[in-house]
């Protein structure tokens, strides 16, 4: 691999006009095809095998005039102080506004307050559910004008009025976040290499690669069935190693100039070592996040598949666009005007970095530092063992949106469960006398001691399947609630076994427990292939059982220590002041097991970028400890700038008010901070210290059954070091301005 990737290298710095003509018309097509086609994504969550989605599917088919999976809103009305909904005055504008939501685009049921029992006791509060005839995905601009017209009339009629639901869109942030992110690694990019030339290229390719994958995705959403989701992970994660693969790349570039090579034979040395490592990291990263798919969860799916192409579109722009862009600039690339007498002290060897010295810290107390680092991971992770998952609800919307004001409204009207009714569906198909196993459903949930009411069954038109409303308790991520989903579904088989009928439990506070169930069962497999994933690869890039085993159980540790600290924060209340976080409950489900594909790729990165280099050196000769010292003389500066890079973009998203983002920031810059400065630079070392020799040794049978993949380019140095002109090509076009 590495003899390839020196020829690419060397052929993409020579014909680099060709190359950037090849980039620009691909990234043109993309473009254009993008702003042409017309995109359609979803946000629908499909879960096959649950018994909320069989009792959805069930219901499309025999009962489809309840559209249960239709988008639903809860139209809330508070009376003015002193008044009641149940005057004569203002009960009357309430049935207007009734009225004009029954006439609204898409609805197909509205329950009015005063016939279905939703107007509290005291009369201040009531609402109206509304069902639609499409889901939640497909709810039209009008659909949500509607709405937002009937709460304009009320709130003129002297009403307070507040909606929630599916079909009630929370409006998006308007962020800079993704702005500031750029320009802090634009900034580190400058401190990190001195020059504005050096800082820009990584930015360039990354930006270059981003919006190719961006485009691409949707050009695709033109043709395939995505998630609407599915490409902001993708722009997350594809930047973030866009920027880190560059800076390898480019740090090693000059590197070889530095030794002396033309800047075309130090083209074709960069990719042939760190070309070679970040095919590797980006390979792994991609396995992991396709791995995504075997939860069976579609927006999971595309996400990952998603994320995927973008890594795999920043691995092809920097092993084949980067090094044009270096012969466009040449050997300008070293010759920074902004570099620090101490930048230039420590590339002259005058002066050690400051990696270097830690470095050597570590290898002279590696008992001690890797004791402090272990303990203190495993302290951070003692919380995420009472992990909590849950979905988004508009209890954790924005405080003072207009979704969050109807959820505390109802709850102090009714009480929390009336946020999240249970649909409850009797399959009468088998049995004798539906009627009665319908009033025995409604007599078993009557009787459930969580239960705040129950209505009466309605049947479809053919008798055969039966609809119940049940109102619990508790709020609908509470785990009372979740117990009471269990605990009829646990009946079911009695109830089948008396009537012959079948009972199942659906709707959106079903699905969302059903939903986090699967990606809380999801986590563990997950992690073991992952971790499996990372032993087998890096065991054929190191040539080395343990030092993959390391590198696997580090990122668990990393992981572990991250989630304990979003379970401490967002579901314990922590330090809840500090960052902003107004009410604690569960984590989002998806989080957990999001993060851990990010955080694998972030990790993979640091991993190959610090060993692969102390690799090549102790391959070429050096001890063992010099050998880790090397590595971080090369390795450490890089992985520092684009740690702090990814910690400084992802810590911009606790400065949101969304309870989910903020969650999103913390944890994935908690897990940058632990896995690249706790893990790779402290870890790593006391154990390559500790392990000497032994962290290289290979058993002889897998040595001969392992293919030599040559990552740290010894085969093609050798080659090099025996004949330089033996890889040349004929007449190279001599270097300068592009």
């Amino acid at each position: 691999m590495a003899t390839f990737l020196y020829r690419l290298g060397r052929f993409s710095f020579r014909r680099r006009r060709l190359v950037l003509m090849l980039w620009i018309t691909v990234l043109a097509a993309v473009g254009i095809g993008a702003g042409t086609v017309s995109a359609g994504t979803t946000d629908t969550f499909a879960i096959p095998g649950t018994q909320s989605q069989k009792a959805l599917d069930l219901l499309e088919k025999e009962f489809p005039q309840a559209s249960a999976s239709g988008a639903t809103a809860r139209v809330v009305f508070e009376a003015p102080d002193g008044k009641k909904l149940t005057s004569a005055a203002t009960k009357a504008e309430v049935e207007d506004l009734v009225t004009e939501l029954k006439s609204a685009s898409q609805v197909a049921s509205v329950a009015d307050p005063y016939t279905s029992g939703t107007v509290s006791k005291d009369g201040a509060i009531g609402y109206a559910q509304v069902t639609y005839s499409v889901v939640q995905a497909d709810v039209s601009d009008q659909a949500r004008a509607d709405l937002e017209q009937v709460a304009e009339q009320g709130e003129e009629a002297g009403l307070a009025v507040s909606m929630g639901g599916t079909a009630v869109n929370e409006e998006p942030e308007q962020s800079a976040t993704e702005l500031i992110g750029i320009a802090i690694a634009a900034v580190v990019m400058v401190i990190t290499f001195g020059s504005l030339v050096a800082a820009g290229l990584p930015l360039l390719t990354a930006l270059f690669g981003v919006i190719a994958a961006i485009c691409g995705i949707t050009v695709a959403s033109a043709f395939i069935d995505l998630s609407s989701s599915t490409s902001t992970p993708a722009l997350m994660l594809g930047l973030a190693v866009a920027i880190d693969y560059a800076l390898f790349i480019v740090s090693r570039y000059r590197g070889e100039l530095r030794e002396g090579h033309e800047p075309e034979e130090a083209a074709g040395r960069a990719l042939g070592t760190a070309g070679s490592a970040v095919v590797f990291a980006g390979l792994t990263v991609v396995i992991a996040l396709a791995g995504l798919g075997a939860v069976g969860i579609k927006i999971l799916t595309d996400i990952g598949l998603g994320a995927a192409f973008a890594v795999v579109v920043a691995v092809v722009i920097a092993l084949t666009l980067l090094p044009a862009m270096l012969g466009f600039v040449g050997p300008r690339i070293s010759t920074g005007k902004l570099k620090t007498r101490r930048m230039r002290a420590i590339e002259s060897g005058e002066r050690e970095s400051m990696g270097v010295r830690w470095a050597r810290f570590v290898l002279r107390n590696p008992v001690k530092v890797l004791a402090a680092s272990v303990a203190g991971l495993l302290l951070l992770a003692l919380p995420a063992f009472s992990l909590q998952l849950g979905m988004p609800s508009d209890a954790t919307a924005t405080p003072g949106s207009t979704q969050r004001t109807a959820y505390d409204t109802i709850t102090d009207g009714f009480g929390p469960g009336y946020n999240g009714p249970l649909t409850v569906v009797v399959d009468a198909h088998g049995s004798d006398d539906p009627e009665a196993a319908a009033k025995d459903a409604v007599t078993l949930l009557d009787d459930l001691p969580d239960v705040a009411s129950v209505s009466p069954a309605t049947f479809d038109t053919t008798g055969d399947v039966a609809l119940i409303r049940a109102v619990p308790d508790s709020s609908p991520t509470s785990e009372e609630t979740v117990d009471l989903v269990s605990e009829i579904r646990d009946r079911g088989a009695a109830f089948q076994n008396d009537t012959g009928a079948e009972l199942m439990v659906t709707g959106t506070t079903a699905l969302n427990i059903d939903i986090s169930d699967k990606l809380s069962d999801a986590l563990i497999p997950y992690l073991c292939v992952v971790v499996g994933l990372a032993l087998v690869l890096l065991m054929l890039m190191f040539r080395s059982i343990l030092v993959p085993l390391k590198a696997a159980l580090g990122f668990l540790l990393s992981v572990l220590a991250t989630l304990g600290v979003v379970v401490a924060v967002f579901q314990w209340g922590w330090a809840a002041d500090v960052f902003g976080v107004d009410q604690t409950g569960p984590i989002v489900s998806v989080l957990p097991i999001f993060m851990v594909g990010v955080v694998f790729g972030l990790a993979m990165d640091y991993q190959v970028f610090l060993v692969t280099r102390m690799r090549e050196e102790y391959v070429h000769g050096a001890e063992p400890r010099e050998a880790v010292v090397a590595g971080f003389r090369h390795g450490a500066r890089v992985v520092t700038a684009a740690a702090v890079i990814m910690i400084s973009v992802f810590a911009g998203f606790l400065f949101s008010d969304t309870a989910l983002i903020k969650s999103i920031g913390l944890g994935l810059a908690s897990a940058v901070l632990f896995d690249a400065f706790v893990v790779r630079m402290t870890i790593v070392p006391a154990v390559m210290a500790l392990l000497g020799r032994r962290a290289w040794a290979l058993p002889a049978w897998l040595e001969r059954v392992l293919p030599d993949v040559d990552v740290e380019g010894e085969k093609l140095r050798h080659l090099l070091d025996k004949d330089p002109r033996a890889m040349e090509e004929p007449q190279p076009v001599p270097t300068g301005k592009g």
